[in-house]
């Protein structure tokens, strides 16, 4: 490393200094200058425990996610690393500023001395870059997601964004979509049936059914279902992805805005007055896209009949669907089932131990404890248990063969990244994630009445979760404007 090399090094350690200064001296006074210090010290010991343990970025996406978790998931993230990160590095330094005198003079010398302050930390800033540059010039443009590991800052710039997003844009209203939508019964012709699994956390590259070497796939490889081997989520995150699936946008398209102040599938499916929608959820929520359908929380033991000291489990969410399905006769059915699936990181608590096959596992939320192998033997058993709760599903809807058209519909909300470069979880940028966090698991079955030989010449395709919208309104035979049939999965006048 050469001398002008250390000297550039030296100078972002100056220039993060003197911004962070700058930044806090703006909204410094003597009412507000401990309980925002206290703030980001608490916050950022939290921050740097997230970011150096799982690799994760705090971005608005990221906030949003945390905000719309629950209480449980949010305990399997608890650990004794990350308390010691709060009190060492958040709750001692809290304690001293809070102990701190500041001597604080009169108004006219504090804003002399804040202006004073400011200008020395500009020139510092101003210096140091056009001292070193054509390093800044080069570094800036090589390394841009390195910004997202500053902190305080980018955690404070993504609060500000996520706030100006989601609260500062105005009243909400849902603008309606596919009023057209009407559905075309042919004579004789069963009603539809119809499970969509929406799962949690399942990368493809973990399916047997994708060409893995384990055998994570053992019942649904007897089915004669429909994998999809490549397809790619339209986020790295449940509350970017669910929405964003349901959508009627594209991913280039799509923002959270757009998502809440739109009508989805869903709703379309329901403008026909022909298909009744239920959505069951074993996850945190819906993300908002059922709420205007019939929604049922299966994460309590008040609903959810197979739960243990773990958790409520998935296939808990088929006990009960019969007396819906009797309740509906004579409509199209949409059952929606949101799994809680491989949420990480405590992949141990997320099957029963008959289904660990893969040992040794990691049996703690500390994924950085445990080895590769123990990480991905904790992933696969739960892999193995989805395969469990689809088959579950599938011989559910045998049942109903002989008056409806059976259709399953599988497919995870993003991936998950199992330690590979040190990176775990999921939640990066899209642009910087790896594929482990955006190449998902997806998969269909169909009962007898429906041909899925040209289905099957199509699957090898690349699709993503763009296409979910257009797949599910042609598989109700839905005829609207908003309908492209070019989106459409399973149009069998494909190429």
């Amino acid at each position: 490393m050469g001398v002008e090399n250390s000297g550039f090094l030296v100078s972002i350690l100056f220039v993060l200094i003197a911004f962070n200064i700058l930044l806090f001296t703006l909204f410094s006074s003597k009412y507000t200058t401990k309980p925002i210090l206290i703030v980001a010290v608490l916050i950022s010991s939290l921050t740097n425990y997230f970011m150096n343990s799982y690799h994760v970025i705090i971005d608005d996406s990221m906030i949003r996610n945390m905000l719309q978790t629950n209480l449980n998931e949010s305990m399997d993230l608890l650990t004794i690393k990350q308390v010691v990160y709060f009190l060492v590095l958040g709750v001692l330094p809290a304690v001293f500023i809070y102990k701190s005198k500041i001597e604080y003079r009169g108004l006219k010398t504090e804003l002399i001395s804040k202006a004073k302050i400011i200008f020395m930390a500009l020139l510092v800033i101003i210096a140091s870059i056009m001292v070193f540059s054509k390093y800044y010039t080069s570094f800036v443009r090589e390394h841009k997601p390195l910004r997202f590991s500053i902190n305080p800052t980018y955690w404070i710039y993504s609060i500000g964004k996520y706030i100006t997003l989601t609260f500062n844009s105005g009243e909400t209203i849902v603008k309606p979509i596919g009023l057209d939508a009407k559905i075309t019964k042919v004579d004789g012709e069963h009603r539809k049936l119809v499970i969509m699994v929406v799962g949690e956390a399942a990368r493809a590259d973990h399916f047997s059914l994708n060409g893995y070497e384990r055998d994570t796939n053992p019942l649904l490889e007897k089915e004669n279902i429909v994998n999809f081997p490549n397809i790619y989520s339209c986020g790295t995150s449940t509350a970017e992805s669910v929405p964003c699936m349901f959508s009627v946008f594209n991913k280039s398209d799509y923002s959270y805005k757009k998502g809440i102040s739109n009508e989805n599938v869903l709703d379309v499916l329901n403008h026909t007055k022909e298909v009744s929608i239920l959505w069951r959820d074993n996850n945190s929520d819906s993300k908002g896209v059922a709420l205007r359908v019939l929604y049922q929380d299966y994460k309590t033991p008040k609903n959810n009949t197979i739960c243990d000291d773990e958790e409520c489990r998935d296939e808990g969410m088929l006990v009960g669907l019969d007396a819906y399905i009797k309740k509906n006769k004579g409509k199209d059915i949409l059952i929606v089932l949101h799994q809680m699936g491989n949420h990480g990181p405590a992949y141990y608590k997320r099957y029963t131990k008959e289904f660990e096959k893969f040992k040794p596992t990691c049996k703690t939320n500390q994924l950085e404890q445990c080895t590769k192998e123990e990480i991905s033997n904790a992933y696969d058993n739960a892999i193995l248990y989805t395969d469990y709760f689809l088959s579950k599903t599938i011989n559910f809807l045998k049942r109903y063969e002989a008056t409806y058209e059976t259709t399953m519909i599988y497919m995870s909300d993003h991936g998950e990244s199992l330690g590979k470069n040190g990176i775990y979880l999921h939640g990066l940028p899209y642009f910087m994630a790896p594929d482990a966090q955006t190449h998902i698991g997806a998969l269909m079955w169909f009962g007898k009445d429906i041909n899925s030989k040209n289905i099957k010449q199509n699957r090898d395709k690349r699709y993503t979760q763009d296409n979910l919208f257009h797949t599910l309104l042609g598989l109700f035979k839905v005829k609207t404007k908003v309908y492209d049939k070019d989106m459409d999965m399973l149009d069998d006048k494909k190429d």
